[in-house]
């Protein structure tokens, strides 16, 4: 006996990019905004007809819509969870996002963002997860509601069953606590565990009922479209991981740099302090910059310039920062 056909569903493959630039030291997100004004990351559908590959029509779309052309460019995941889009219960055709991160330089091409785009700090988004400062504000409200919504415990028997882990266990696993240092690498957890927790406007906007059942939502960063703060926080994620054996850093750096514009560009994206001494010592040591000969102006001493060893690729190519203890 054949299984009975499902109904035919009009699916449409989307190509979202979270485009990181470094200004300074805040990482920058390229976004656009919606005919809602809420803003989501560059996006475009993939035309078969026209482009051979997904990253062959990526480039070309963010090429023509917003001039930026892309450096380092990197597929994450495929999104497609139904139910996790603008409208409830809408009869559009079900839309599939293929997640990229691309990296870019600010200069030359890139000096000017389009008039339809801007370019916002990805801690705006995500408030929680910058550190250099110590420890972000909005935990503080965040985190008891956290501990509230852990406390279900009829709800935590059936995610014990269902992830054979407690919500208390995935709370202190992706926050960390006393025991469990807070690890940079888990910030999609962290926003998967607040969007569950119904303490994100995405989560309220698609109607979760742990949403629903909040009288306000705490102060947890601007939602964004459909599902791309999801696609951003896997993209930081991805990125502040591969930091760790990957040169992917100098992506973002200019021809030349001091190693105290080095370091912060690596705090920035980390999210945290690096102890600097530490961290010169390993970027020399490894042979991943070399000296220019040139001096840099600073407010002390004149700042020796670097630039980066691509022969370095050649030699170790899973070479990337040890990142170390906190400054």
């Amino acid at each position: 006996m054949k299984p009975p056909t499902p109904p035919t569903t009009a699916i449409e493959i989307g190509l979202a990019a979270a485009i990181v630039v470094v200004k300074g030291d805040v990482p920058q997100i390229l976004v656009a905004r919606g005919g809602d004004a809420t803003p989501g990351l560059p996006f475009g559908i993939f035309d078969p007809q026209a482009h051979r590959t997904f990253e062959i029509g990526l480039r070309a779309w963010v090429k023509e819509q917003t001039g930026f052309s892309l450096g380092y460019v990197e597929q994450l995941y495929t999104f497609g969870d139904r139910g996790r889009h603008a409208r409830r219960g809408d009869g559009e055709p079900h839309e599939v996002s293929v997640g990229y991160l691309a990296l870019t330089r600010l200069g030359g091409e890139a000096s000017e963002v389009p008039t339809t785009a801007r370019l916002l700090p990805w801690y705006h988004f995500f408030p929680w997860e910058d550190w250099r400062q110590g420890k972000p504000e909005c935990l503080a409200a965040l985190m008891p509601a956290l501990e509230d919504w852990a406390g279900d415990v009829v709800a935590d028997r059936e995610d014990i069953e269902r992830r054979g882990l407690s919500r208390r266990e995935r709370l202190r696993l992706s926050f960390g606590s006393a025991s469990i240092p807070w690890d940079e690498e888990k910030a999609l957890d962290r926003y998967e565990l607040l969007y569950e927790a119904g303490l994100v406007g995405e989560a309220l906007r698609d109607g979760r009922p742990s949403a629903e059942a909040r009288e306000s939502l705490p102060p947890a960063g601007e939602m964004m479209r459909f599902d791309h703060r999801r696609i951003l926080a896997t993209a930081i994620s991805r990125l502040r991981a591969k930091l760790k054996y990957r040169p992917l850093i100098f992506e973002l750096m200019p021809p030349t740099f001091t190693l105290t514009a080095l370091q912060r560009t690596v705090e920035a994206i980390a999210g945290r302090h690096l102890h600097k001494q530490n961290f010169r010592r390993f970027v020399e040591g490894t042979a991943l910059v070399e000296p220019t000969g040139d001096m840099a102006p600073t407010a002390g001493r004149p700042a020796a310039v670097f630039r980066f060893r691509r022969e370095v690729l050649q030699e170790r190519p899973t070479l990337g920062l040890r990142l170390g203890g906190r400054g």
